[in-house]
């Protein structure tokens, strides 16, 4: 699961990251950090998230392919995203317009998913378990993803 928010830094309005991996229903890896650059749009954001998600995902599995363990790790690894625009991007032929840093992420993407290492596939806002990793939410909706994520 891959999420952002927008510009929620009031000191220099960048957007937070956040990824969390599940593997036998519980969470094995997971980040939420401050992205290094400003996004004019969500979609911006959300292709942020998905490259810092997509990159992990890349390490992630040929770490644990090494120990051939469990075999999902030979078939691509689904990132969830809740940006239903970011999807609609990454899984078609759709170019974008911007910095050269989004684009670079962009289309490092774009290669992850043709290479086979990765599908993006949208999920619902109220299913996005990456949501406490890049605001604040209500108490009962917190504990709900906690409690999928197994921690």
């Amino acid at each position: 699961f891959t999420c952002s928010d927008f510009a929620s830094c009031q000191d220099d309005r960048k957007s937070t990251s956040g990824y969390v991996f599940m593997m036998a229903c519980g969470a094995v890896s997971w980040k939420s950090a401050k992205q290094t650059l400003i996004a004019s749009w969500t979609m911006q954001t959300e292709f942020v998230a998905c490259y810092g998600a997509a990159t992990q995902t890349v390490w992630f599995r040929n770490s644990v392919r090494t120990f051939t363990v469990v075999d999902f790790v030979f078939r691509p690894i689904r990132l969830h995203c809740d940006n239903s625009s970011a999807v609609l991007f990454i899984n078609n032929n759709k170019g974008i317009t911007g910095s050269k840093h989004i684009e670079i992420k962009y289309f490092t993407i774009k290669e992850n998913v043709k290479n086979g290492d990765v599908t993006v596939e949208h999920v619902s806002t109220d299913d996005m378990v990456a949501d406490p990793l890049t605001k604040g939410l209500c108490p009962c909706i917190f504990e709900r993803h906690v409690a999928t994520m197994g921690l």
